[in-house]
């Protein structure tokens, strides 16, 4: 009994130091919202939950763990505004919290995130899934059954069982960056283009704040015509910040 208590702590003392390291700034986290968000039913310090959609390189963190965080701030402006201020600091790994710092990329629709999952007009009629052509968030085209993830004639990621591995790219004027510091790498970006930035599927909502610059990590959501909702399933792309 002695020694297999022995061998059971030190199978668990690997993950308890896991969780106390944070992904490396830059790190891409794909999640879809776990329930709905309504701005007129939100409260401060509401808690909201995502799953993440996509093993993370290099990472601790893989497909079905749990991102968390909380509402910080609803409120309205004298014109009619509805403002959401949101925060995502925590990923739970195998039940326990690692504390992060993140900032938002890319939103989209639940009708985006499920267009991105089905075959491009007749291209792949007759062909298993495995073997569809899709057309991710932002426009980047997924050829299965080993061909590339490709936007126009270059090649600028690789398929993968649950999304695509992608160098991150920034296009001119928009306000994403590409890659940061020396995070080279590619990233989990699962439905989204390399370089989908902003927000898709919502005519109302754009993103204020990000939460890259102060308030770090405060992610400012708002809405034009007196209604702010995100849907059960509505996909993010968040960006692990120092």
């Amino acid at each position: 009994m002695r020694y297999n208590w022995i061998f059971t702590a030190l199978l668990c003392l690997p993950l308890g130091l896991v969780a106390q390291n944070a992904p490396p700034s830059g790190t891409i986290l794909p999640i879809s919202l776990d329930t709905s968000l309504n701005a007129a039913k939100m409260h401060p310090g509401q808690m909201i939950r995502a799953t993440v959609m996509q093993d993370i390189p290099g990472t601790a963190i893989h497909r079905r763990d749990k991102v968390e965080g909380q509402v910080v701030k609803v409120g309205a402006t004298a014109n009619g505004q509805i403002k959401v201020e949101i925060r995502f600091d925590a990923v739970k790994i195998h039940g326990q919290t690692m504390p992060i710092r993140t900032d938002l990329r890319a939103l989209a629709s639940f009708m985006d995130v499920e267009e991105a999952q089905v075959p491009e007009e007749m291209s792949s009629r007759g062909m298993n899934p495995e073997n569809w052509t899709t057309q991710q968030i932002g426009g980047d085209q997924v050829y299965r059954g080993g061909g590339p993830v490709a936007s126009g004639l270059t090649t600028v990621g690789e398929v993968t069982p649950y999304g695509a591995l992608d160098v991150p790219r920034a296009q001119p004027g928009d306000p994403c960056r590409g890659v940061i510091g020396e995070n080279s790498q590619p990233q989990a970006m699962w439905l989204f283009s390399s370089d989908a930035c902003g927000v898709y599927g919502f005519s109302n909502i754009r993103i204020q704040h990000a939460g890259r610059s102060d308030p770090r990590g405060s992610i400012v959501l708002s809405s034009t015509n007196g209604k702010l909702i995100l849907g059960s399933g509505t996909g993010m792309l968040l960006r692990v910040s120092s």
